[in-house]
This record gives structure tokens, sequence and C-alpha cells, in this order.
């Protein structure tokens, strides 16, 4: 797995990007050696995030924690990636190559239910019209056409508390 490290707001140490590689490279029984692995760590006041972002054959698999040391919050967050890949090793065994040698999860394989399909009209807006719907409507996402390029799209409320928008690549 190839590892790239990206501090935002802070200088990584050597030490931080070895044991990064390290406690990723526990990841290798799951993805191939061309897998790429993406992890960042912000710093803001007396938290430390750390988010990590795997892309391999199409799948991105991505996990974030936040502790006072960022050690703390790589250990965390690699393992919720683990968790995640262990948890749902059945529906992802057809998209990634090794996982034959995946161990065995002690949970019982959850089942996705649909409990409501709902159908509404997509109006074209501006991101900041869509925004605003949102909010009015009290919803944590909201759907609309792009009035910029007839795209649809998404924008939805970070935890954060910022914005974000969902762009399709077409």
């Amino acid at each position: 797995m190839k590892v790239t490290c990206t501090g935002r707001r802070v200088s990584l140490k050597p030490s931080f990007i070895e044991k990064a590689e390290k406690r990723l490279a526990k990841l290798d029984k799951f993805f191939p050696e061309e897998t790429q692995a993406q992890v960042t760590v912000t710093v803001e006041k007396s938290r430390q995030t750390v988010e990590i972002t795997v892309y391999d054959n199409g799948i991105t698999v991505r996990a974030e924690k936040t502790a006072d040391q960022m050690e703390a919050a790589l250990e965390d967050a690699a393992d919720l990636l683990t968790r995640r890949l262990v948890k749902n090793r059945k529906r992802l065994s057809t998209k990634m190559t090794r996982a034959e040698e995946w161990p065995v999860d002690p949970e019982p394989e959850e089942t996705f239910e649909v409990i409501r399909e709902k159908r509404f009209a997509v109006k074209p807006c501006s991101t900041d019209e869509a925004i605003l719907q949102m909010n009015l409507l009290g919803h944590s996402f909201f759907m609309y056409r792009s009035m910029e390029n007839d795209q649809i799209q998404v924008v939805y409320r970070r935890a954060d508390g910022g914005y974000g928008v969902l762009i399709p690549l077409n």
C-alpha cells in the first residue's frame, strides 16, 4: 500500500509518518500493493484529527477520529477502518481481490433495509438556494439540479458546521 501523509496547520514528524505507514501496513491483507492511502492530520486548538482514506479499484473507504494526540487519533481511525472493512467483507469480496484472506467476522452480517422511498421533482436552483431550502426543511442534505451545469447535485451540512456539495463526475 502506498501511504501519503499530509498535515494541515501542522508539520508531521518523520516518526509519525513511520507509525502511520507501519499501522496501515496491517491493512495489506485487505488490499493489493497498488492501493493508495491518504492520511491527513488537522490540528485545531487542542484537538487533533486524523482522517484516513483508502482508494482501491473504484472503492473508497474512509475513517476519521479526533483525539488529544495525533498518535491516538491515528490508532482509533485505523481501528475504525479495519472494523468497517471486516463488517462489510462479504459485500466487498466481489470488488476486492484479496477478500478470501480476510479474518472471520464474529458479528452476524447486517442487511440493508430500505425503510422509505421518496420521489420528488428536482428543480433547478443555485447552491445558495439549495442550502436555504435545506435549512428551511431542517434536513442535513438536499438534492437539487444545478442551474450552472444542469447536473443533479447534493448539498450537505458538515460536522464542523460548514456546507459541502457532492458533484457527480460525468
